[in-house]
């Protein structure tokens, strides 16, 4: 099969890319590296270092499926620069699905975000639910999945919702709560939570992976949103499930100003046939042997909104 991926060389992306190559599909990666690019050469790989605005850079001749990940992520990253912000998530999202339907791409794959639904007093967020959007990262989001299914006549599209992703990357991010708190108590010995009440709802980045894999190898499943997240947990539960594998101590700041708190039902998605297979704890032991091998040390790009200051943004 022949798949192109937007934002292929991020943290979600270089996983993805890598296990399709494994697979022995062709892929094409169209991404700006603003992060750099952890990906090995190899014959089935082509790598376009482009902006998804430039929507004419983006081959989609003879292309089986787009999974469509790139976009400024979380919301401080958002909140940096707005009209940036609606230009990728929202605009070069519409661009592109109007060039895949040109191109008769047959499968359109987006990556949204379990975050749109707002805050909620139900416990089980199912994809029924109204979308209440608290943030601009959340409508852009919302606005790029009402584009997408305005178009559901044409082509084939599934948007897949993910929860906080967590665990290890070449492309490593430590701006999430799993891998943040995990890398504070082993370089700092101490984990700062800000509240703590507030619910994230995780999924393993090899989970999700293995969720665009299978909507990749399954195009005929129901179009429309799945929700991928399988375990809610409060922030200060995350802190102390660190706690359980690395000596630290955990500091609360009453002094919180974040009023997101997010909950995921996955079960849509586990009646189609897919089963999780990771959690949290596997996420803090492979970043906590990773560290030890020396072979994660932060830096500067492994944190959006930090970075993107830094290149400009």
């Amino acid at each position: 099969m022949n798949i192109l991926i937007t934002g292929g060389c991020g943290y979600t992306g270089t996983i993805l890319t890598q296990e399709l190559i494994d697979l022995g599909h062709n892929v094409v990666v169209v991404d700006t590296q603003w992060f750099g690019n952890f990906l090995k050469k190899n014959k089935k790989l082509k790598i376009i270092k482009a902006d998804i605005r430039d929507y004419k850079k983006i081959p989609l001749k003879n292309i089986d499926t787009i999974v469509h990940l790139a976009n400024i992520a979380n919301d401080p990253g958002v909140e940096l620069n707005q009209k940036l912000s609606w230009e990728v998530n929202v605009l070069a999202t519409n661009k592109l699905i109007e060039k895949a339907i040109e191109n008769n791409v047959k499968h359109f794959i987006f990556a949204s975000s379990g975050s749109v639904y707002g805050i909620k007093k139900e416990r089980e967020v199912t994809e029924e639910l109204s979308l209440l959007p608290i943030s601009t990262y959340n409508k852009t989001k919302m606005i790029a999945e009402r584009l997408i299914k305005s178009y559901e006549n044409q082509i084939r599209f599934h948007c897949i919702r993910p929860a906080t992703v967590c665990g290890f990357s070449p492309r490593m991010r430590l701006d999430v709560s799993v891998n943040m708190f995990v890398y504070q108590a082993l370089s700092k010995g101490e984990i700062t939570v800000f509240g703590g009440n507030q619910i994230r709802p995780n999924i393993h980045i090899k989970d999700l992976t293995n969720i665009y894999k299978y909507f990749i190898e399954n195009p005929d499943l129901p179009i429309g949103f799945y929700n991928a997240g399988f375990e809610n947990l409060k922030i200060i539960d995350i802190a102390k499930k660190v706690k359980q594998f690395i000596p630290t101590k955990i500091k609360i700041k009453k002094n919180n100003n974040d009023p997101r708190s997010y909950r995921q039902s996955s079960k849509k998605l586990l009646s189609i046939g897919f089963k999780n297979n990771y959690c949290v704890e596997d996420a803090i032991l492979e970043i906590k042997e990773k560290f030890e091998s020396k072979k994660l040390k932060a830096s500067d790009k492994h944190y959006t909104v930090k970075w993107m200051k830094k290149i400009g943004l």
